[in-house]
């Protein structure tokens, strides 16, 4: 589990195809200071299982299901990435809970600077329109936000100073695809909650 809250802005420094799945190995100094093998890290808001170390950087395998659901299928050598390591237990939780399971892609529409913040609306598709929520939180390339307004198939959200400063999301642009994770909480309500509500709309309905 990870909170959203990035701790360093790594580089992508290899990408080798495996036909079916793809190795990826990235440089991150602070993530991988007391990381073992097995252990997981957040690389654009998707959970990777670390497979080999060497110095300041590590490899993780990603699987077809992960290349399509995400962006990682478009990673290349030089790319910046955002890294979170799993969240410790006991130790402050800043962000909301994030599972590292990306639930669709999305692309950024539009970005208006300010003098203290810039608003950045977000395209994603209209399936996951429904777990996102005014101030409700939303995990994007592995960033915990808050939602200012949300349509059909757009959000938007605030990114302050350093925000932009040490993520990724300081440096995307117009078009540029991102992960999305919506908040788990809101599925499982869904879930939860589906068999009652069709049983009260067939009593509406007198059925």
């Amino acid at each position: 589990m990870f909170t959203g809250i990035v701790e360093e802005r790594g580089e992508v420094v290899a990408v080798a195809d495996l036909a079916d799945a793809a190795r990826l190995t990235i440089r991150g100094p602070l993530v991988t200071a007391d990381a073992r093998i097995g252990d997981s890290i957040a690389v654009n808001g998707v959970c990777l299982t670390v497979v080999e170390l060497d110095g300041g950087t590590f490899t993780a395998d990603v699987m077809r299901e992960t290349l399509v659901r995400t962006s990682l299928d478009k990673v290349a050598d030089g790319d910046p990435v955002n890294l979170e390591r799993a969240a410790a237990v006991g130790a402050r939780f800043g962000g909301h809970i994030v599972q590292g399971h990306v639930d669709g892609t999305g692309t950024i529409v539009s970005r208006e600077p300010s003098e203290h913040w810039e608003l950045v609306r977000i395209g994603m598709p209209e399936r996951l329109a429904r777990y996102v929520v005014e101030k409700g939180s939303i995990t994007v390339d592995g960033v915990s936000l808050t939602v200012v307004e949300v349509g059909s198939d757009w959000f938007t959200v605030s990114l302050i100073p350093e925000t932009l400063r040490v993520t990724t999301l300081g440096v995307r642009g117009i078009g540029d695809k991102v992960n999305l994770e919506v908040d788990v909480i809101a599925k499982y309500v869904e879930r939860l909650a589906s068999p009652h509500l069709g049983a009260v709309a067939k009593e509406v309905a007198g059925e």
